[in-house]
């Protein structure tokens, strides 16, 4: 399965770059845009993935935005980012559909983890058909110090951030990590998030 997309849309260059930065680094496939309308534009079909996008924009705002993608019947989840006084028109937005929004300064795991729950939210449905059953043997197989990186991983902590509340090295967690993946057999930090939520880890 191929990394989930993340279209990160904002007007200032820096902004659109440093977050491609950042969620690269998690593994994500990114895209940026200078505005929802040249988003929108670039759109053809119904594509994966998440969009991150400013509230205040010029042209078409966030809010603006997750109306037009309802309104086109695309399943595409939006986390909206805010400055302070922006909040109310956050909330709007995510009255309007988006899944949730982040306040400026972005913090990189609460981002991350915000993505996360969004892609998890709207690929509940395609993990419905899988066996619970068979999840849950999986994560029996776990053993405990596992299952503590697993509950962090999935709430959007690094693997830098592990290392210090654990007080153990990155590389350790990076190592323990990598077998949770291996034995939840979860090809992305995504899937392990739909699985603890499936696994009622976590609530999306």
């Amino acid at each position: 399965m191929s990394a989930q997309t993340i279209f990160v849309i904002d007007d200032h260059a820096a902004v659109r770059d440093a977050l491609a930065e950042m969620l690269s680094v998690f593994g994500y496939t990114v895209k940026t845009f200078e505005s929802a309308d040249q988003f929108l534009d670039a759109l053809n079909g119904a594509p994966a993935g998440c969009v991150v996008a400013d509230v205040k924009m010029p042209g078409t705002d966030g809010i603006g935005l997750v109306r037009e993608l309802v309104r086109r019947k695309l399943r595409l989840p939006v986390v909206l980012i805010s400055g302070h006084a922006d909040v109310p028109m956050a909330v709007a937005g995510i009255k309007a559909g988006a899944e949730d929004f982040i306040e400026k300064p972005v913090d990189d795991a609460q981002l991350v983890a915000a993505i996360n729950r969004a892609l998890a939210h709207r690929a509940g449905q395609e993990d419905a058909q899988k066996s619970q059953g068979e999840l849950g043997e999986k994560f029996a197989r776990l053993t405990p110090r596992q299952i503590e990186i697993f509950d962090l991983v999935v709430e959007g902590f690094t693997s830098h951030a592990i290392s210090q509340k654990l007080n153990i090295s990155a590389r350790t967690v990076e190592s323990y990590r990598a077998e949770v993946m291996e034995k939840m057999q979860a090809e992305s930090v995504a899937a392990l998030v739909r699985q603890a939520v499936r696994l009622g880890r976590i609530t999306p």
